[in-house]
């Protein structure tokens, strides 16, 4: 059997630092049950570690809540107070990873432990490598796609009065440039 590494085209084992001017971390939720409210965090860092066994690599990252956008001012308040998010007692949403595992040469499973509201629970990522490269100054860089669905109420999200008519179920979407560190 082929390991992953032997079939990922220009693979480069490394350590990684999120590039978040050109990252999205997005996600959404339903609205009422007929539509998709969709949001983003603009502040957030982290690292990721390609190691020589694709299979060994790590994730681990931070994003600021209070950095929720949503385009609408009413609404991010909303979601940054109590009923959500609750950004002054919880300022942090982590994830780190625990293992990897290959589905083909470019898609992996990533587990990890997801810090959210003041609970952690493992969540599986279905994580896209996009690739090598450089960037404009000759940096080396990398590219990841990921995504997974969490339920907001196992964190305790319960969104007060609103909650009703906001889904359980939200969708997180990475798209990750990553800049080899230094």
């Amino acid at each position: 059997m082929t390991t992953p590494i032997e079939v990922i085209d220009g693979y480069v084992a490394s350590t990684w630092t999120i590039d978040a001017v050109h990252s999205d971390v997005s996600f959404y939720v339903r609205h009422m049950g007929v539509s998709k409210v969709r949001g983003h965090f603009s502040a957030f860092e982290g690292s990721i570690t390609t190691a020589e066994n694709p299979l060994e690599s790590t994730v681990s990252a931070v994003i600021k809540t209070a950095s929720v956008d949503t385009n609408n001012e009413s609404r991010d308040a909303h979601v940054r107070g109590g009923d959500f998010l609750d950004v002054e007692k919880f300022p942090e949403l982590t994830f780190t990873s625990t293992e990897v595992r290959a589905q083909s040469a470019a898609v992996f499973e990533v587990d990890g432990e997801l810090s959210l509201h003041g609970v952690t629970r493992t969540v599986t990522l279905l994580l896209e490598l996009n690739g090598f490269g450089t960037n404009f100054e000759g940096a080396p860089i990398a590219g990841f796609s990921a995504a997974t669905e969490i339920s907001r109420g196992d964190y305790g999200v319960t969104g007060g009065p609103a909650g009703a008519a906001v889904g359980d179920k939200i969708r997180i979407v990475l798209e990750i440039e990553a800049v080899q560190a230094a």
